[in-house]
């Protein structure tokens, strides 16, 4: 089974064991609109290739892992998107979950996945105990304060902002989850993965700023021009857009440098690379200089 069909297959089971009879409909609803379509699955398919860089020896546990990093990522979605943060209309191309069910449902979407992602940990434990206790403890570290995806936005409320611990933190955190988690579920310490993911989670950070910057609603599924109207820090407006792509490249090079010695580390490298053709708008760049009368 592919990747992405054993991501969507657990996570599907895992929306399903929040919505059982008796349940309130419309949040019960609410939880699978938010995780379908599910975009791109980029944090989840880095922890199983990890994971199957490193023999991939409990494919449950690393299934239950990437379901929950999953669920931590689109809670961070709804939650990023209501009026108080974002105010963001639409969502991978569809309204926004505040706007389809309400600020309160959506509030309780958010807080329920949470819950929920913990929930699928807790249940694998039989599997290797003392592996999803790490799982449960890394996502916690990635997920709250001081360094996690709660820092991160507590970061925007901030006069003074730590530039490097924002992007970490914002951004960084859970793709250095996705690498500590693949490692841990298949067995291995989380610590030489963390470089991996911390290089990562760089890189789109300055592609998601590129994307930002240079493309409609339309083709990014959410609004655009976010960083400029809440005053955020932003790669192209620090680098411009060459000096951003050049920054990403350099990014990128050093993240596959610093892949542990593992038997699929040429893999791995591979999956890195292809991820970046697909975050960054190096190809649109190109497309645009080749348009006449430009």
């Amino acid at each position: 089974m592919s990747f992405a069909n054993r991501i969507d297959a657990a996570i599907a089971d895992a929306i399903r064991s929040g919505q059982v009879a008796p349940s309130p409909a419309k949040l019960a609803s609410a939880l699978h609109y938010t995780v379908t379509p599910g975009g791109a699955r980029i944090r989840p398919s880095i922890l199983m290739s990890v994971a199957a860089a490193c023999g991939d020896p409990n494919p449950k546990l690393t299934d239950a892992a990437a379901t929950a990093l999953e669920l931590i990522h689109c809670a961070s979605l709804v939650h990023d998107d209501l009026p108080c943060f974002d105010d963001a209309d639409t969502r991978r191309g569809k309204p926004s979950v505040h706007r389809a069910f309400g600020e309160p449902l959506a509030v309780l979407t958010g807080d329920s996945l949470i819950v929920m992602a913990f929930e699928v940990l807790a249940r694998a434990a039989p599997e290797n105990p003392l592996a999803a206790a790490n799982l449960t403890l890394l996502l916690a570290k990635r997920t709250g304060m001081p360094n996690g995806i709660c820092a991160g936005q507590g970061w925007e409320s901030e006069g003074d902002i730590d530039l490097s611990a924002y992007h970490r933190a914002k951004t960084g955190a859970l793709f250095m989850a996705a690498t500590q988690m693949g490692a841990v579920a298949a067995g291995e310490d989380a610590e030489p993965w963390e470089e991996l993911g911390a290089r990562i989670g760089e890189a789109f950070q300055v592609a998601d700023d590129l994307r930002d910057a240079l493309y409609d609603e339309e083709a990014l599924g959410k609004p655009v021009g976010q960083d400029d109207l809440h005053g955020r820090p932003n790669a192209v407006t620090e680098l411009g857009v060459e000096g951003a792509i050049g920054r990403m490249k350099d990014i990128l090079s050093g993240a596959i440098a610093s892949i542990p010695k593992c038997p699929g580390e040429a893999a791995l490298a591979k999956l890195v690379t292809a991820q970046a053709e697909v975050l960054t708008p190096i190809k649109w760049r190109a497309s645009q200089r080749m348009t006449p009368g430009e």
